[in-house]
């Protein structure tokens, strides 16, 4: 194995460590006490084995984009996933484009990828911010689409066996923003758990269409003057989700750092999926879509949390001027006025969480990984 992968941290775990708020969209989270950046698998492999070898804690960052990480920091190796490559497995009009991503590239330069070379079935998802190997781990999803519909398979790294495993699409359990790569978790350090596979890279089957799979999100298809259930051409489809994205502030590039409606982490939380009693005691006007059915069979219910966020009475801008605030644009949003700290978004969080709670009846969770704090 290569050793060339870049470290920097301190070796005594002091917390003059490398600082991980750089890291993350959030901008926000102390210092690592190391901070390995993993450029090839080789380095990728070879970091995370070896923090498991020394019984150090680890945290894996990608993007950066779907964390808060506390004010105290990471007491660990922090590995930044840098690795590169996509290939094109096979294209024909029966299997369609077999695209293989490495998982430290970037998820939207794949979309336009996919779109460029008119491969279907990924365009809502453009502008999502992240990496490649993010993405399975929360079944990343938007504007009608997620991952688990063109996912065929994902290679991991087990850290219990030391040894690659590869999971077909069909045995990942994928759910709303959940996998078992998101949910199998083992303790190796102690008590703390941790995630169990670290993903090396994602397969993807998609359709050579030129056009875009049946528009599923009502939004989206108001603003390309379309019916739901339509079909049209892919780049159409990316650029009103790029518009959309933008008019929400959830375009994480470098033209829009300016704009601090983007130091987020996107929505921030997940919407809540009911049973037939929590459906039914939704406030009225409560928006209700189906979600299939629970264990029992019993049908389930989706509700929006941004809707219950606004009736609970936390509007956007809620918490300006303070350094801690739900976007001007989008209520899901909690972001990074510039100088917040990971408690300051916290307090909002839980502020926000509480009052839906007790205005709404309804638990609102989280859905960034949340390093060294709790909601």
């Amino acid at each position: 194995m290569t050793t060339s992968a870049s470290t920097t941290g301190s070796a005594s775990g002091s917390t003059a460590g490398p600082a991980i708020a750089p890291l993350t969209s959030l901008r926000v989270g102390g210092p690592a006490r190391r901070l390995v950046v993993a450029r090839t698998e080789d380095e990728l492999v070879e970091a995370v084995l070896g923090a498991d070898a020394a019984g150090e804690p680890l945290l894996l960052v990608g993007g950066g984009s779907n964390l808060l990480v506390a004010d105290a920091g990471f007491e660990g190796t922090v590995v930044q996933v840098a690795t590169t490559g996509v290939r094109l497995g096979s294209e024909d009009a029966c299997g369609g484009a077999v695209v293989t991503a490495a998982a430290g590239e970037r998820w939207d330069a794949l979309v336009a990828r996919a779109v460029a070379h008119g491969w279907s079935g990924v365009e809502a998802l453009s502008g999502i911010p992240g990496t490649v190997g993010a993405t399975p781990v929360q079944n990343v999803g938007a504007y009608g689409q997620d991952v688990s519909q063109t996912i065929a398979t994902v290679r991991t790294l087990d850290r219990v066996t030391g040894r690659q495993r590869t999971f077909a699409g069909a045995d990942l359990r994928f759910g709303y923003r959940t996998s078992r790569l998101k949910t199998e978790r083992v303790a190796l350090h102690g008590e703390h758990a941790e995630s169990r596979y670290v993903v090396l890279d994602a397969t993807f089957q998609l359709r050579l269409a030129g056009r875009s799979a049946p528009v599923a999100y009502a939004e989206l298809a108001r603003r390309l003057g379309v019916e739901v259930g339509e079909r049209v051409p892919s780049a159409d489809v990316r650029a009103a989700v790029l518009a959309l994205r933008e008019g929400k502030g959830m375009v994480w590039d470098e033209a829009h750092l300016h704009d601090h409606d983007t130091w987020s982490a996107g929505s921030f939380f997940t919407n809540p999926v009911l049973g037939p009693e929590g459906a039914a005691a939704l406030p009225e006007g409560a928006p209700r879509y189906p979600a299939g059915t629970g264990e029992h069979g019993e049908p389930l219910v989706k509700t929006s949390a941004a809707w219950l966020i606004e009736h609970a009475g936390f509007g956007k801008g809620y918490g300006l001027p303070g350094p801690a605030a739900l976007s001007t644009k989008h209520a899901l949003a909690l972001t990074n006025r510039g100088t917040a700290r990971a408690a300051d978004l916290l307090a909002l969080a839980r502020e926000v969480a509480d009052g839906v709670r007790e205005r709404c009846g309804v638990r609102i969770v989280n859905e960034p990984v949340l390093v060294g704090c709790s909601l």
